[in-house]
């Protein structure tokens, strides 16, 4: 059984001055909140088609019986990790600085590896068909949303002291960061779907025991 060990993926960074040079601002989550109202907007669009997709990731989760499956609580675990970066470039949430973020990435990417293993065994108990073609597709694309993640997380929001006035370039990195947790929850969808479909088609069949 896989077991969540911790709640958030906040890393615990206090007192990091990601910024030092400027004043007012310690870290990368507090820049968030000094950008122009315009690039809030901007974000927040991007944050509302995430959102779309956190809902049909919630129907299909419904689907299952079994709330302690492994596939399903892993899951869970990424999209509660993604949910906070989206908070994060919004200038919200437990994650605070751009070391937090990059951390999250990899705590994605663990837990995509371990869905990966987990949804290969029951695509090797499928037979040839167009299910099992599925879901190896799908779990292609969460290993590659999991590494556009990690890349995107790296990107730190710059910021500027212009005649005193703070002037804060995050959109690029955030918007990216928003799509690539987007896509990699779309995939992650396909992957619990496909999952369903496959472990209670052949389960009735008796070919996965």
């Amino acid at each position: 059984m896989y077991n969540l060990l911790a709640a958030s993926a906040h890393t615990g960074e206090h007192g990091v001055d990601e910024y030092p040079d400027i004043s007012g601002i310690t870290n990368a989550r507090e820049a968030m909140r000094k950008m122009t109202e315009e690039d809030k907007r901007k974000i927040l669009q991007q944050v509302e088609l995430f959102r779309r997709e956190k809902m049909t990731f919630d129907n299909e989760v419904a689907k299952w019986d079994d709330a302690g499956n492994d596939i399903i609580m892993l899951a869970k675990h990424m999209c509660m990790i993604m949910l906070e970066m989206t908070d994060f470039t919004r200038g919200r949430g437990p994650l605070k600085t751009t070391m937090d973020v990059i951390n999250a990435a990899k705590k994605i990417s663990e837990a995509g590896t371990k869905l990966d293993k987990l949804t290969r065994e029951i695509a090797e108990q499928c037979p040839e068909s167009s299910t099992k073609q599925d879901l190896l597709a799908y779990l292609q694309r969460i290993a590659l949303y999991c590494h556009q993640i990690q890349i995107t997380s790296k990107v730190k929001a710059d910021v500027q002291n212009i005649s005193g006035e703070l002037i804060v370039s995050g959109l690029d990195s955030a918007t990216s960061l928003i799509q690539a947790a987007k896509n990699l929850m779309n995939a992650v969808v396909l992957t619990v779907k496909a999952s369903y479909v496959a472990s209670t088609k052949y389960t009735r069949q008796g070919t996965i025991a």
